[in-house]
């Protein structure tokens, strides 16, 4: 077929030869037919023999070389296709006589018009310098012009060229540092990850250390992971340590350059490639400020959710990282709990994780996860875990005895492997207290019988031999049953069996003097060499010669020295020298052709080598184009701050012209660098010669704009008349109340709260003409005819009192009555109490009014209390009350906060802080605190009772108690229990109630049915079937009581 004259022949010969290479099969036996074909027309024939060669071009070089010419004329084919892939078979024929050949060919495609050629060309350079080295000069000036090169199709490919010839020559990158970190977010995802590689180095090398100043002062992993830059550049005046060090140093200001390209790498982190995530977020570990890094923890997290192989890469990054940077992960603990689907590997990796970060605050969390890692049937796991709960022991004094009891409870597991690993994590737990756990020593010494795992009795025979003292009786016994059966233990057992009985012979030698000497005979005639020589050793050492007298003085202080307590480290404590995310960090071995990570200069280098020259041609009308988009929302670019900081926070107010420029997920390419990169491709399309013209026209629609405001003041509807100082500030709360919807719980911390912003649209609106007057846009959650509190809330501005329009049937105080949220204990003299007011939340509607009760039975003032930044699970969120300056001892006070608990009973966590300390605390609401009263008349309510049937309706039968069937008692109990408004009934023994969910504005309808006899039957109707069923539960138990 490939010897005919029929193109479709061969198009098929062709296309069945590359479906076999694809399997795996070899077809290099076809290479002459297949070479002869090279020069044919038909160019769908050509790609494919081009393929072909690609592959068996290396194995046939000789019969490959015969159609070099072929080659050569396929360089100047006008197919851009062709001229590509005859450059790669070029390059991929390994003989040295054609390199001059091969280096002409590469020039030429560097100057291609086509994008795909050039790239081409770069990746042929590294196929001729690994050919010939001595092409290196040559190479490099090919490397900088490719540099140059301002398409997102040759950056990837030229930066791996630069990587491979000459990683050394930094100054190349220098006049294309910023087009790079411009162009990184339309690069190919093989092309960022290199990028990002090189630029790591690269800033290392050419700006300052951002935690330079940050270095004198306590690692604080909690104000570096919430603080932010502003505050870490004043923070360190006020500690005294570090005020005297710190005049040694000049402040440290960030190179916009270095803010570059933390800024344009930053959207990369929600990239589909794993592989690029990585990349941005070794960059951010080793390259930003404290305050910043913590953005790459839910990027990280994010991974975790991927197949086990890019699983298993995080977890090693990630347990390097929480070493150094516990609080970066610290909210995001539970993403690391153990599945019992994950493979060995997986859970030993997120075990070293949980340990990393259990502090004092989570260790009774992850105590509790480990307790169920135990009951695993996988035994290298449950070995991981044991190890992990004595490293935690190890780290946080106050759980040790816990950990200790718990390990002792284990030494009766029927599982030997559970118990041998216990005992040599006892032993190293005993090292640090052993004089208060006697009874521990002679429990252990009572499995000597039971325990066959080596390691586990070398231990159990170590201990008692180290702590003989505190066993006087039972150790003699324990070497006796030992030296029955020495000769069949394992050489470690053996070894230890010596030491026991050397040590008894030094402190007990009356009852052990004839089982040492029994036990050293047996010793000296063993097989292994190194028992042999011990027992010679010990011997000499410990029995009194007339030739070995002046070491057998010291044989007590030789074998009974007191020994330090071996330290429990993380396995990942040493490998952060290694570059994050590199092979040589994933094997903690420096592997081939692994480039160090360079160290932070002293002094900066000369930020200008940076500078590119720009034609004065462009310069005037760049910038006019400046000053046009100065307005996006990386302007502030220094202020930017760390972990909750969103990238996207505000696109709504950029012009047109921004959201159609190169980056499509708002990645702040807004800077000037970019802005000269549009310029300078505006220009190249043949737009200079209009400029005159679009700058006159710019100056007209500019006039038009100006006219234009004052109309639509004039003009302005119903929603737009409560600001009437600029159409900005109404879209700003535009924006802001669609994503107070939404709600999105790591953007709310950065924002004011809403009360700031719905108080003085209150205000202007009570100013208005009332003549002119049309209500306000905000849809109440309840019908026209239904006064609710969230209409109430709503109609307060339109008074002009302070007093809010509230039913006045309203319960005024919660059935829960007052709860604990921290003991005075736990708070150190501060007790705090909490009650749900049921009263409307001034600063949103749709938030849960709760009065937080201080009171300082102190000695001492407690000053500064405020919320610290919250954890909260997705949708909660929270409005914090004023900061208390001071509460005195003996004082009481009362604040007021706001809680978003998105129609759940999640429980909402924060910090409540001091100046001193914080405390963690949560609230969570019962389902009846959940809702507001509406008020409505009977016809009403069945007609809403008749749209929610069905799954939409939730039934119980009950028996009413004597005490509770009087209507009094029964209003009484279900109003306590729910925030419902009872609604008029024509009947006697029918009792209704509705409401509506604060969040979400869902009915909640309830009806009692109540017999005289005491039958009852409770019917709950609302769309939330979640919370109609606890409302059920809760009700029912409250009437049964």
């Amino acid at each position: 077929m490939l010897d005919t004259n029929k193109d479709s022949l061969k198009l098929e010969a062709m296309k069945r030869i590359v479906a076999m290479i694809a399997r795996g099969k070899n077809a290099s036996d076809l290479f002459p037919a297949v070479v002869k074909n090279v020069a044919c027309k038909n160019i769908e024939v050509k790609k494919l023999v081009y393929v072909y060669l690609v592959r068996y071009a290396e194995e046939q070089q000789d019969l490959a070389l015969l159609s070099i010419s072929t080659f050569q004329r396929g360089l100047k084919d006008p197919n851009q296709l062709i001229r590509a892939s005859a450059l790669r078979v070029l390059s991929s024929i390994r003989v040295p006589i054609i390199v001059p050949i091969m280096m002409l060919a590469i020039k030429e495609a560097a100057s291609d018009m086509s994008p795909y050629v050039r790239k081409t060309a770069a990746h042929a350079i590294p196929k001729l310098y690994s050919l010939d080295s001595d092409q290196k000069d040559q190479l490099i000036e090919v490397i900088e012009k490719l540099l140059a090169d301002k398409t997102t199709l040759v950056a990837g490919s030229v930066v791996m060229a630069f990587e491979e010839v000459c990683p050394e020559r930094i100054d190349l990158i220098h006049k294309n540092y910023r087009k790079l970190c411009n162009l990184l977010i339309d690069v190919e995802e093989w092309g960022q990850v290199v990028i990002i590689s090189m630029l790591t180095r690269y800033a290392r090398t050419q700006f300052l250390s951002p935690t330079q100043n940050e270095s004198l002062l306590e690692e604080n992993p909690e104000k570096a992971f919430y603080g932010s830059e502003e505050d870490e550049a004043k923070g360190p005046g006020s500690e005294e340590a570090a005020a005297a060090a710190l005049p040694t140093r000049k402040p440290y200001v960030m190179d916009p350059d270095h803010r570059l390209l933390l800024r344009n790498t930053k959207p990369l982190l929600q990239s589909r490639s794993a592989a690029v995530v990585m990349a941005v977020a070794q960059l951010y570990f080793h390259l930003a400020p404290k305050a910043e890094v913590g953005v790459i923890a839910k990027a990280l997290v994010r991974l975790l959710r991927s197949h086990s192989e890019v699983q298993y890469v995080v977890l090693q990054n990630v347990a390097t990282m929480s070493i150094k940077r516990r609080g970066m992960f610290e909210p995001y603990l539970k993403s690391f709990y153990i599945r019992s689907t994950d493979p060995t590997q997986i859970k030993i990796l997120k075990l070293e994780v949980l340990t990393n970060l259990a502090n004092e605050t989570n260790i009774p969390t992850v105590l509790r996860e480990f307790q169920t890692y135990i009951r695993s049937m996988d035994k290298d796991f449950v070995a991981a875990t044991i190890q992990a709960i004595g490293r935690c022991a190890t780290n946080i004094g106050r759980v040790r005895d816990t950990c200790l009891n718990g390990l002792v409870q284990l030494l009766s597991n029927r599982d030997e492997l559970v118990v041998a690993e216990s005992v040599v994590v006892i032993k190293k737990l005993l090292q640090m207290q052993p004089a208060q756990h006697g009874e521990i020593i002679k429990h252990l010494a009572k499995l000597t019988d039971n325990i066959q795992v080596p390691m586990a009795r070398a231990s159990i025979l170590w201990l008692i031999g180290e702590y003989c003292e505190h066993v006087p009786r039972i150790a003699p016994d324990v070497l006796r049953k030992m030296a029955k059966s020495f000769t069949a233990e394992e050489d470690i057992v053996k070894l230890q069996v010596i030491n026991l009985a050397a040590k008894l012979y030094l402190t007990n030698s009356k009852q052990t003097k004839l089982l040492t000497q029994y036990v050293l005979s047996l010793a000296k005639y063993d097989q292994n060499y190194d028992i042999r020589d011990r027992a010679r050793f010990t011997r000499q050492l410990i029995v009194p010669s007339e030739q070995g007298g002046a070491l057998s003085r010291h044989a007590k202080k030789l074998f009974l020295a007191p020994k330090p307590a071996p330290v429990l480290e993380s396995s990942f404590k040493d490998r952060d020298h290694f570059q994050l995310g590199s092979l040589s960090h994933l094997l903690n071995a420096k592997a081939t052709g692994y480039q160090e990570l360079p160290d932070w200069p002293e002094e900066a280098p000369d930020p200008s080598v940076r500078n590119v020259e720009v034609p004065e041609w462009t310069k005037c009308s760049n910038r006019e184009k400046r000053k046009e988009k100065e307005k996006p929302f990386y302007s502030d670019s220094e202020g930017e701050s760390g972990p909750t900081e969103s990238a996207d926070s505000d696109p709504e107010s950029e012009s047109e012209s921004d959201s159609k420029s190169s980056s499509e997920s708002g990645s702040g390419e807004s800077s000037s660098e970019s802005d000269n990169e549009d310029q300078d491709e505006d220009e190249e399309k043949g737009r200079s010669s209009e400029s005159e013209q679009s700058e006159e026209e710019g100056e007209k629609k500019k006039m038009k704009k100006r006219k234009k405001v004052p109309e639509g003041q004039r003009e302005g509807s119903s929603s737009d008349e409560g600001s009437d100082s600029s159409s900005s500030s109404s879209e700003s709360e535009m924006t802001s109340d669609t994503e107070e919807e939404q709600v999105e719980p790591a953007s709310w911390r950065k924002k004011t709260p809403p009360s700031g912003k719905s108080a003085p649209a209150a205000k202007e609106i009570s100013l208005l003409d009332l003549e002119d007057f049309t209500p306000p846009s905000v849809q109440p959650l309840s019908p026209p005819t239904v006064v609710s509190t969230s209409l109430a809330a709503d109609l307060e501005g339109l008074t002009l009192t302070d007093s809010p329009l509230v039913p006045s049937l309203l319960s005024p105080v919660s059935g829960a009555g007052r709860q604990e949220l921290l003991h005075r204990v736990a708070g150190e003299g501060l007790a705090v109490d909490y009650t749900f007011s049921r009263q409307p939340f001034s600063g949103d509607p749709h938030m849960v009014s709760v009065h937080i009760h201080f009171s300082n039975s102190s000695d001492t003032p407690i000053k500064g209390l405020h919320v610290g930044t919250p954890k909260l699970p997705a949708g909660i969120s929270i409005q914090e009350f004023p900061e208390i300056e001071s509460l005195s001892p003996g004082e009481s006070t009362t604040a007021i906060m706001g809680i978003n608990f998105c129609d759940s009973t999640q429980a909402a966590n924060f910090q409540l802080c001091t100046q001193t300390r914080q405390f963690y605390v949560s609230i969570q609401p019962p389902v009846g605190e959940l809702m507001a009263p509406v008020f409505m008349s009977e016809n009403e309510f069945k007609k809403e009772q008749g749209k929610l049937t069905g799954m939409n309706e939730i039934t119980e039968k009950l028996t009413l108690p004597d005490a509770s069937r009087s209507d009094h008692v029964v209003v009484q109990k279900v109003t306590a229990t729910a925030n419902l408004g009872r609604v008029p009934c024509g009947t006697s023994d029918e009792y209704r109630f509705a409401g509506r969910t604060l969040t979400s504005g869902s009915l909640v309808l309830l009806t009692l049915d109540a017999r005289p006899t005491g039958a009852a039957q409770l019917t709950v109707n609302s769309e939330k079937m979640v919370i109609g069923t606890m409302l059920v539960k809760d009700v029912v138990q409250a009437l049964t009581q």
